[in-house]
């Protein structure tokens, strides 16, 4: 039996080691000793947010203001194009004497455009660098994982990290006081 296991193992991908931890100050305790040692490819996962993880973990501002900002721009931008050349160049229409450019009345448009493509970028974007949509994520294989959306708080190193060594990383978790250690293979 155990020889079927390692034969169907070594034909899948590592895709890295899961510890769970007991609480969230254990979790937030070994983000930081994980990204004192270096590793970068990781990721930390509880049932709830969890204040000072992204502080712990030294994560990086997100790039998703600056997608929504540009999307909005591009909407704000190419709403006033639209109205102009439809109002003044295409099609303008002289009523009573007003202006051909009644900015007033161009708003509305203006900012439902901008509305519209700043939340388009947002929720695309979001997609985008999220890498998504992603129907099945190896951690979903581990019977152990199921706990994070109830009770379990887990940190998970991924194989693709320059520094990782399975034997190095069991051991950094087990001494961090891990109460579960695995190896989580990407089918």
């Amino acid at each position: 039996m155990d020889k079927e296991m390692e034969s169907t193992k070594s034909d899948k991908k590592l895709f890295g080691v899961l510890a769970e931890f007991r609480n969230p100050g254990e979790l937030i305790q070994i983000a930081r000793t994980v990204n004192r040692n270096g590793y970068r490819d990781y990721d930390t996962y509880s049932p709830f947010p969890i204040h000072g993880m992204d502080k712990a973990m030294d994560l990086k501002k997100s790039k998703l203001g600056w997608v929504v900002f540009l999307h909005g721009l591009l909407g704000f931008s190419g709403a006033i194009a639209m109205i102009y050349y439809m109002s003044v160049v295409n099609y303008p229409l002289n009523i009573s004497g007003k202006s051909l450019m009644n900015i007033p009345a161009w708003v509305p448009v203006i900012f439902e455009m901008t509305i519209l493509l700043s939340a388009f970028g947002a929720t695309f974007g979001m997609f985008f660098l999220n890498g998504l949509p992603r129907f099945n994520h190896p951690l979903f294989n581990s019977k152990q994982f199921e706990k994070v959306t109830d009770d379990g708080f887990f940190v998970c190193i991924e194989a693709d990290d320059p520094q990782f060594e399975i034997e190095k990383v069991r051991k950094l978790f087990k001494d961090q006081g891990a109460v579960h250690v695995e190896e989580v293979y990407d089918d």
